[in-house]
């Protein structure tokens, strides 16, 4: 079982920063992608962004190109999401997700196969 641990959320005024952190024990993060997704109240789990493990190639929703930015640390089994210039439209819980290999695409909740807890993160107008 892989257990994804997410840090990171908390207030934020709009035009802020924060940076999320997803850290996990297993040792084949290596070659799983992953990826980030947000929820807010009353609405559907959406994609945010996501790295494919094998070439590094990053994918983001059309809300965080520009502002968002994926990454991840394998030799510290770590993904990353750093958010600037943060929107109260960006006022969400976070959720970090793996998936062993994974290739092209990884926008779709049913590409995942393991998920955080998540990361509330609210942004004040």
């Amino acid at each position: 079982q892989v257990q994804l641990v997410e840090s990171g959320g908390g207030l934020v005024q709009a035009g802020g920063s924060l940076k999320l952190s997803c850290a996990t024990s297993s040792h084949t993060f290596s070659t799983s992608s992953m990826g980030w997704f947000r929820q807010a109240p009353g609405k559907e789990r959406d994609f945010v962004a996501a790295v494919v493990w094998y070439d590094g190639s990053a994918y983001y929703a059309d809300s965080a190109k520009g502002r968002f930015t994926i990454a991840r640390d394998d030799a510290k089994n770590t993904g990353y999401l750093q958010m600037n210039s943060l929107k109260p439209e960006d006022t969400a819980v976070y959720y970090c997700a793996a998936t062993f290999g994974g290739f092209a695409g990884l926008t779709k909740v049913e590409d995942y196969d393991y998920w955080g807890q998540g990361t509330q993160v609210t942004v004040s107008s």
